[in-house]
């Protein structure tokens, strides 16, 4: 607590100094850099983020550049409210979001629209990450609770500029990519936009090499003034083993520093890579209307295909074939360290997403207020299609990684179709109470209809739903840049009873789970400081299955009780000539609350650090030369849901250097960074997936280098 209270002081000490050097004049910044990317206003707002009543983090393409982040798991360097929930090497990426689990099927957007997070999603043609926290019900129909992800495609530059990169990562990952925009037709009427990048993966994770390559093209047509056309393709492939996490031995946890961190138990002579196959466009028309209305329309089509193959370790004797032992650890590996191994194959997959959203936004007067309103509609269909799969016992591994096992492909098991058609209409409004008071109105209607059944006909479900989703918040400026507010929302989830004979209400569709969120918050925003000091409070209801559910209609899965997360955050970004400070902090209490099991209440959910600091420091040593030094610390957590098992907390540091030189007409920027500066060696997670609790540790210390040319 002492850790946080000084990382609170030191915010609120920066937001002071900044108030007072806002008053006097400050030396000129001079800045070099690319053409400006233009993106849509964070959360539907046209606001600056200082000005909004919400917290929002919108990380540049620029700024993950030059951590190294490629994947989006890489994000949680950055925010202290954003951290690990199951994040594999060669697998898709999954957050936390002040410590409830974004779903990775409703909680991520690309430029607004819904897509599925369930592949891995390039960031080599995005402009920006932007993650909205406390919004998701005023932006999505049916969301996790706690916010949003929204991926900022690139789009043509109103100059013209090409960017080639090349770079390399200690173990053997080589990458390079090309980005070119330009404008032409007589009066540069029609803009272009190519992204392309290929890589070749070869993490110091062993047993992990793959490739994986991007081509992205978006352009774009001024047909008149007022008028704007844009359209844009993209296709991404990678090709990498995944990585099997390492868990509990018995009631024990493993030392880590004894773990050898570039093991992965995914090394089996038949293992095979996953493989993502992803297709993204859109079609997008913008259109002002007169007396200061636009209007817009925009369809966005995804086509993901998957195969997802992995040597999979699971438990110890929870397997028929097993040689039992007389004791079940069906959540984690045995006392010493042996493991169920199973090979499993679902090939062909198919997710298909599909929306088209239709807004219009301007102003209004009404009752002698003036509003700022935005009405719109959006559809959308996903669509999954999958064959049998494959999940089959192998024998017994161990975590040397030393036992070979043999193959078992064959297809035994069933896989699940879902269909799924959403309907919604949505309202967002900005009222001017007074020069200095601002009232923030959003509601959305959701009419949902689900289907699912299994591969082979069996346990259908099917089932519609009608939801709102309301959200209201008010700011007022007590000075200059300096904003205080409190917002209210809600956010919702629907789902249905698993469609088997253990459950009273198979099939059934279940209760909408309506989170409730407070947020009260005071930000301040100008050309040298931003900053904030937010306290947050989310409810959300929670499912249990009540009863043995050993045998036929022996349980009922219920409501059961909440999920309580309160806490604090703490944020600032400073700038001064020559260098930076970008920090934050959270403190996060969360907590199992009105369960029917008394046993359960109080408890922490698995893998959720209490304390959290995250810093990045920039600061010029010479012309054209800048330094970086991050710093992240997570606190402690638990491995388990009984809290009977706790991992450590840990600190990790990052560092780096950037050199830009200007030859001719060209910009050179060289980078060489190292993660894991120390080389600590710690649990980094510990996801609690699929009922069993697994373990991943801090990646070693990796040298990393790259060149950029701004031709």
């Amino acid at each position: 607590m002492a850790i946080l209270n000084r990382s609170l002081l030191s915010a609120a000490a920066a937001l002071c100094i900044a108030q007072l050097a806002s008053a006097q004049t400050l030396p000129a910044v001079s800045v070099t850099g690319k053409a400006a990317e233009t993106a849509p206003g964070l959360a539907g707002f046209s606001d600056p983020p200082a000005k909004l009543p919400m917290q929002a983090l919108s990380l540049s393409a620029e700024r993950l550049n030059d951590l190294g982040i490629t994947q989006l798991a890489g994000i949680t360097r950055l925010d202290a409210s954003v951290s690990d929930s199951y994040n594999a090497t060669g697998y898709w990426s999954t957050l936390k979001v002040r410590g409830f689990e974004l779903d990775n099927r409703f909680n991520l957007r690309r430029d607004g629209l819904p897509i599925s997070g369930e592949t891995s999603l390039s960031l080599a043609n995005k402009a920006a990450v932007e993650v909205l926290k406390g919004s998701s019900g005023m932006q999505a129909g049916t969301s996790a609770p706690a916010g949003l992800v929204n991926f900022v495609v690139k789009r043509p530059l109103a100059d013209d500029a090409t960017t080639l990169t090349v770079g390399a990562i200690q173990g053997g990952t080589v990458q390079a990519s090309i980005d070119h925009s330009q404008r032409f037709g007589t009066s540069r009427e029609f803009g272009l936009r190519i992204n392309a990048d290929a890589a070749r993966l070869d993490p110091q994770l062993r047993n992990t090499e793959g490739h994986a390559h991007m081509l992205a093209v978006a352009t774009d047509w001024r047909v008149q003034p007022g008028t704007l056309l844009e359209a844009e393709v993209e296709f991404n492939r990678q090709s990498q083993p995944s990585q099997d996490g390492f868990s509990l031995l018995g009631d024990t946890l493993p030392d880590a520093r004894r773990i050898d961190p570039r093991l992965n138990l995914n090394n089996q002579p038949w293992t095979l890579p996953v493989v993502f196959n992803n297709t993204h466009a859109s079609l997008r028309v913008k259109q002002e209307l007169s007396e200061g209305w636009n209007a817009q329309a925009h369809l966005g089509v995804q086509r993901l295909r998957t195969d997802d193959r992995n040597a999979f370790a699971f438990g110890l004797d929870c397997n028929e074939n097993s040689d039992f032992s007389g004791v079940y650890y069906c959540d984690r590996y045995g006392p010493d360290g042996r493991f169920d191994l199973y090979d499993y194959r679902s090939e062909n997959e198919h997710r298909d997403t599909t929306a088209l959203d239709i807004s219009a936004n301007g102003p209004l007067q009404l009752a002698g207020l003036r509003h700022e309103l935005t009405v719109g509609g959006l559809a959308s269909q996903f669509k999954s299609r999958f064959q049998r799969q494959a999940y089959n016992f192998t024998g017994i591994g161990n975590i040397d990684g030393t036992v070979v096992t043999t193959p078992q492909p064959a297809l035994t098991g069933e896989n699940t179709n879902r269909d799924e058609r959403s309907r919604e209409l949505y309202l967002r409004d900005r009222v001017a109470l007074s020069a200095d008071t601002t009232a923030w109105l959003g509601l959305r209607h959701t009419r949902l209809h689900r289907q699912s059944v299994r591969t082979d006909g069996s346990r259908p479900t099917d089932y519609s739903q009608a939801v709102t989703t309301p959200w209201l918040a008010l700011s007022h400026a007590i000075a200059a840049d300096w904003l205080v507010y409190a917002s209210w929302g809600q956010g919702v989830e629907s789902e249905v009873a698993p469609n088997r004979s253990r459950y009273r209400n198979a099939g059934q569709a279940l209760p909408a789970l309506k989170s409730r969120q407070t947020e009260v918050g005071l930000k301040t925003g100008t050309q040298r400081v931003e900053g904030s000091l937010t306290a947050f409070d989310i409810r959300r209801p929670t499912w249990r299955d009540i009863g043995s559910c050993d045998v036929a209609q022996s349980c009922e899965r219920r409501i059961d009780g909440t999920a309580h997360h309160r806490g604090i955050e703490a944020s600032a970004d400073l700038k001064w000539a020559g260098g930076g400070l970008s920090a934050s902090a959270m403190r996060l209490k969360a907590r199992r609350e009105g369960s029917a099991d008394a046993t359960l209440n109080g408890l922490t959910p698995p893998n959720v650090p209490q304390t959290t600091i995250k810093a990045q420091v920039r600061q010029d040593l010479l012309p054209g030369l800048q330094a970086h030094l991050g710093v992240q610390f997570e606190g402690h957590r638990y491995a388990t849901p009984d809290n009977s098992i706790r991992v450590p907390a840990w600190t990790v540091a990052d560092a780096g250097l950037r050199y830009m030189q200007t030859l001719g007409n060209q910009t050179w920027v060289w980078r060489a960074g190292v993660d894991n500066l120390t080389n600590r060696r710690a649990w980094r997670e510990s996801p609690w997936q699929f009922e069993h609790s697994y373990l991943y540790p801090l990646t070693p210390r990796t040298f990393r280098t790259s060149l950029e040319v701004r031709l």
